[in-house]
């Protein structure tokens, strides 16, 4: 599995031939959009920083799009979601969580939450996830401190900051860091982590992982 990041929620997840896209953006947003051909799409949002899903498509493959919640099966992947309300950009609307499997990994995708109130179906559904996306720019989604805590709660035993775009590059290496990225370092004990460019992993890469953040360079935008 290889996972490269193209900035906001926006996730190009790679197995053989197999892509998975999360919360493309759309060029409609005022973020610039990454294109690239998915064979499945999920969206949390209806909300141009999330739902590009022009973005994915290609003419080598027959997109397959995920844009609420219950369960699908594509191609041997396995997604459930489960359906929020949080208020995102001053209008309060529906956020759908992910839990997916592939390649025998178990992820979770918190999209544009704004609450750190996970219990119920939803937290027997994520608990003890191998990897979570989990937003930490405040505002609009979690804040850094209740982002690390609920991650942490989960069981969590990879985790992946996003949803904290900045307004250069980050840049980790030259000290360019935007507050949220840099508060949840620090709330993690990470202060001197380094970004890398795509996370490749197999399950047995999973076995001694607990609550290790992995933070992802922004891919340039194609």
């Amino acid at each position: 599995m290889i996972i490269n990041y193209n900035g906001m929620e926006s996730f190009k997840i790679q197995s053989g031939d197999f892509v998975l896209a999360f919360n493309p953006i759309s060029k409609k947003s005022k973020f610039k959009p990454t294109r690239f051909g998915a064979d499945v799409v999920c969206v949390s949002m209806n909300h141009p920083d999330f739902n590009g899903i022009e973005q994915t498509l290609s003419k080598n493959k027959k997109t397959f799009i995920v844009e609420g919640g219950g369960e699908y099966e594509r191609e041997g992947v396995f997604i459930k979601g489960y359906q929020s309300i949080t208020k995102y950009d001053n209008k309060e609307r529906m956020n759908t969580i992910y839990s997916v499997l592939l390649d025998n990994i178990n992820i979770g995708f918190l999209g544009a939450l704004g609450s750190n109130g996970i219990d119920g179906e939803l937290r027997e559904a994520l608990n003890g996830i191998d990897i979570l996306f989990v937003p930490i720019g405040g505002k609009d989604v979690l804040d850094a401190t209740q982002a690390y805590k609920l991650a942490i709660k989960l069981g969590a035993k990879i985790i992946i900051p996003m949803c904290y775009e900045e307004i250069g590059a980050l840049n980790l290496q030259s000290g360019e860091k935007k507050d949220a990225i840099k508060k949840f370092l620090k709330e993690s004990g990470n202060e001197n982590m380094k970004a890398v460019k795509k996370l490749t992993l197999k399950k047995n890469d999973l076995t001694d992982k607990e609550g290790e953040v992995i933070v992802l360079e922004k891919q340039a935008a194609s």
